[in-house]
This record gives structure tokens, sequence and C-alpha cells, in this order.
């Protein structure tokens, strides 16, 4: 590839201790040559308000531009209520207003989840990727990041240490670099 793919990522957690913000500071690690990954807090996005989408919050602001600066997505998940939660329905709705100005259209996006039960957030991805289909965003179908029983394989530093896990998210983060390079002709 001819430059640097800077690949944009934020977690749908506000939790300090969040395992998906932990899956994030690995991916920063594990990000292949050529690439870049700089990741954003959706701390400080206020509710959505239609009202407001015009003169948007200066944090929104933020959001939009750093999403229309990337090349490619990177969002981590959990899942709340067999779904996504409202933090990051909330940031996506702010950032795909006012109409025809959707700071996600056509941007590759890979999407990972870390929960502490069995299915590790497999519903909130899949109901991301419903979403995405509204965004015209274009996802990376394999391979699947989903974290279960993220209590074990993140130690209390907040550091992945599962070597299994960690080997996913390099794939997953390798086949986004390439996906997005395709999708730009190169």
């Amino acid at each position: 590839m001819s430059k640097t793919i800077t690949v944009f990522g934020f977690a749908g957690s506000l939790r300090r201790g969040s395992y998906n913000k932990a899956l994030l500071r690995a991916a920063v690690e594990l990000v292949p040559k050529g690439a870049k990954l700089e990741i954003f807090d959706l701390e400080g996005i206020p509710l959505f308000n239609q009202d407001l989408e015009n003169r948007m919050p200066k944090r929104v602001k933020e959001f939009k531009a750093r999403i229309k600066a990337a090349d490619a997505i990177l969002i981590a998940t959990p899942e709340h209520n067999y779904s996504i939660p409202g933090i990051l329905k909330n940031a996506i709705d702010w950032a795909s207003r006012p109409y025809g100005d959707n700071s996600f259209e056509a941007k590759p996006v890979a999407v990972m989840s870390a929960s502490t039960g069995m299915l590790g957030g497999a519903r909130a991805q899949y109901h991301l990727r419903q979403v995405f289909v509204f965004l015209n965003m274009h996802p990376v179908n394999r391979p699947e990041v989903i974290v279960a029983f993220a209590d074990e394989k993140i130690d209390d530093n907040g550091k992945v240490v599962d070597k299994p896990t960690r080997e996913k998210i390099k794939q997953l983060l390798a086949e986004l670099v390439r996906w997005t390079g395709r999708l730009k002709g190169e």
C-alpha cells in the first residue's frame, strides 16, 4: 500500500475498567505494518438531540471529523440487554446526522466484543452489523473477535493476556487493513 492506513477505533463503553477498551488497547499493540490505530473515548458526547444537529456540540464535531479523516473504523462493543449499549447507539446517531452528512458513509469497519458471559457479546455484534447496513458501511466478515469469559483473558490491569485472543485481534486488524486497501483499489 502506498500510504499508511489510518484506523479510528472506539468502544461502546464508558467504564474505566472496560474489557472492550482493553481490546482496543491490545489492537494498538497489534496493528499491522502500514497502518496506525487512533483511539477515541466516547466520554462527553451528550445525548442526541435533533434540535442541535445543525449546531453540534464540540465533542460531536471532533468525533465526526475523526471518523471522516480515517480510512477505516474499529468498534469494540459490550452487549447490553442482547444489543448494543446506549452510549454506542447515541454516538452513531450523532455521527450519522444531519441527513446527508453521514460520517460513516462507505467506510470499511471491523467489530470486536468482550463479555464475561458465554456468548462474548455476539448478539451486540449482530445488531451492530444491522446498523452498518443503514450507514452504508463495509464490514469485515471474518475473523470474528468475540471474547467470551473476558475476565479470564484480560488481567486486572486491563491487558489482554490470552494468546489466542491476541492472535484473533491481530488477524482482524490485518483483514481490516487488507479490506480497506481493496476498497480503495490498491
